[in-house]
């Protein structure tokens, strides 16, 4: 387990949670591009586009200022 510069266990967001140990409710939709059914983290409005992860990068603008 990783630690934090206070010293205190660090825990990552697991996939499942939202980070306050509550399971993340998901909704079907069907990807923009691709068309493949896919779940996202909030409910697709009408009109508006959804993608799935693979989709999704091709459609986030580069970033520049990595901290990494």
């Amino acid at each position: 387990m990783a630690y934090n510069d206070r010293g205190t266990p660090f825990r990552g967001r697991d996939s499942n949670h939202g980070g306050f140990g509550a399971p993340r409710e998901m909704y079907k939709a069907i990807c923009s591009d691709c068309g493949i059914e896919t779940e996202v983290p909030f409910k697709p409005t009408e009109g508006r586009p959804v993608y799935c992860r693979e989709c999704l990068p091709n459609h986030r603008p580069p970033r520049e200022n990595r901290r990494y």
